[in-house]
């Protein structure tokens, strides 16, 4: 599903941490999130290329 729409605890789950990191990360505007309702959600394809960024970015810290 192209469009697919996470909630905190599925963001938490595919990222392997605990809820409250992904809460605080989402008010800092360090994940791609938005609010519905006051909930945070996420967009799949947002977080599959944050994800990507991440990955990129830790293999450019390793070369220096």
């Amino acid at each position: 599903m192209p469009d697919e729409i996470l909630t905190l605890p599925e963001v938490a789950q595919l990222l392997k941490v605990a809820e409250k990191t992904v809460y605080t990360m989402a008010q800092k505007s360090q994940l791609p999130a938005f609010k519905v309702g006051g909930q945070w959600r996420f967009q799949r394809v947002d977080i599959d290329r944050w994800i990507e960024q991440q990955k990129a970015s830790s293999r450019d810290e390793g070369r220096t």
